[in-house]
């Protein structure tokens, strides 16, 4: 009996469909003596064979940021498996506001406008819906945070009350250590109970190292399967600890698609506040940064965090430059309201364009596949 087609379907960087589709050969005495078992296609990394771990792994080294369609790789018809690799587009997400900040919604396709690096783009994809989110809650909790902690976390839990039910949350909680708020068997939970304990489980005290747990939350964020993923970051900008660069971890945002909600806490007398780090990682990523002048305002803001979220719009497209030079594309989008009037559109700066990957990796990778 012939065994049936496998195939791994997922996003490269959250921001490329990609396709790895393993079909099995010609006949079971071909491949008798060298067959992979489909149970190594589990997800679990430790189920993966080592062919198609290499794979995997030259595959999302050599795409990242990948925004056009990639030739197949050569198969020779007698091979075990066919092997296709395809890149469909470039996915935003955007929010769509009026001059006086207010969120609209009801536009369509033909009201937005997309350019990369000047030139218009062609819209493939476009919709307007309330989709669930893996979220990432980065609190702050190095020493001058301590008088805050009550107030930062009734306005996360605000915001775990104004989001989707599907969506998926977990804690990283940081002052010059990073750790994770959850459970070590939990990656994700949609309970604000799990979450208050989550934000509760570190003193407030030591320094801060903001670009670490930045960097922590990105990682973990891979882990959870819901297209949209966000990151909203409780600080006051400064960091003094990390052992990671703010180079490294803007690079890393430009090299994803998650977005960044910065909330910056600090008063006159914080002399490590850097508001300036806030709104850098939330304006490359395509989010907002809030600088509330209390406490007080902390709660209504992940509301609006929340709202905001759940009225994106998701637009995707084809870019015309196809060339892999791995160089940077820059991305404006535009949108008009019906009548004419002119909107504010909020997405990501841009990606990196692939790089073409070199003739030694490829051989490399042909030869593990082959043998």
């Amino acid at each position: 009996m012939q065994d049936p087609p496998c195939e791994l379907t997922g996003y490269s960087d959250g921001a490329n469909h990609r396709v790895v589709r393993l079909t099995p050969g010609p006949t079971p005495a071909q491949r008798k003596e060298t067959r992979m078992p489909h149970r190594y296609l589990s997800t679990s990394r430790s189920q993966f064979s080592p062919a198609v771990a290499v794979l995997l792994v030259f595959i999302a080294a050599s795409s990242r940021g990948r925004a056009q369609e990639a030739p197949s790789p050569a198969i020779h018809p007698n091979d075990e498996y066919s092997i296709q690799v395809s890149v469909d587009m470039v996915v935003l997400r955007a929010t769509a506001q009026d001059r006086k900040n207010i969120l609209v919604s009801g536009l369509k396709q033909d009201d937005f406008q997309v350019y990369e690096d000047g030139a218009l783009q062609t819209i493939k994809n476009f919709s307007h819906e309330d989709i669930p989110v893996t979220v990432g809650l980065v609190v702050d909790n190095s020493g001058s945070m301590g008088p805050k902690r009550h107030d930062v976390i009734a306005a996360a839990l605000a915001f775990a009350r104004s989001s989707n039910p599907q969506d998926q949350m977990f804690v990283v909680n940081f002052n010059e250590k990073v750790s994770f708020g959850l459970p070590s068997d939990t990656a994700f939970t949609d309970q604000p109970a799990q979450l208050q304990v989550a934000l509760s489980r570190v003193k407030s005290d030591g320094e801060t190292a903001l670009y670490d747990a930045v960097a922590e939350a990105l990682e973990h964020l891979k882990q959870g399967d819901r297209d949209k993923k966000v990151l909203i970051v409780v600080s006051d900008g400064g960091d003094n600890a990390s052992k990671h660069k703010l180079a490294e971890i803007t690079a890393q945002v430009a090299q994803s698609n998650v977005i960044i909600y910065t909330i910056g806490i600090f008063d006159d007398q914080d002399v490590d506040r850097n508001p300036g780090v806030l709104k850098r990682l939330a304006k490359e990523s395509g989010g907002e940064a809030f600088l509330p002048e209390s406490l007080t305002d902390v709660a209504p803001v992940c509301e609006r965090i929340a709202r905001d979220i759940r009225n994106q719009y998701t637009i995707a497209y084809v870019p015309t430059n196809r060339k892999r030079d791995g160089t940077y594309r820059t991305i404006q989008a535009k949108a008009t309201a019906p009548g004419g009037r002119r909107l504010s559109v909020r997405t990501r700066t841009g990606y990196f364009a692939p790089s073409a990957p070199s003739s030694t990796a490829a051989k490399a990778i042909d030869h593990e596949i082959h043998h």
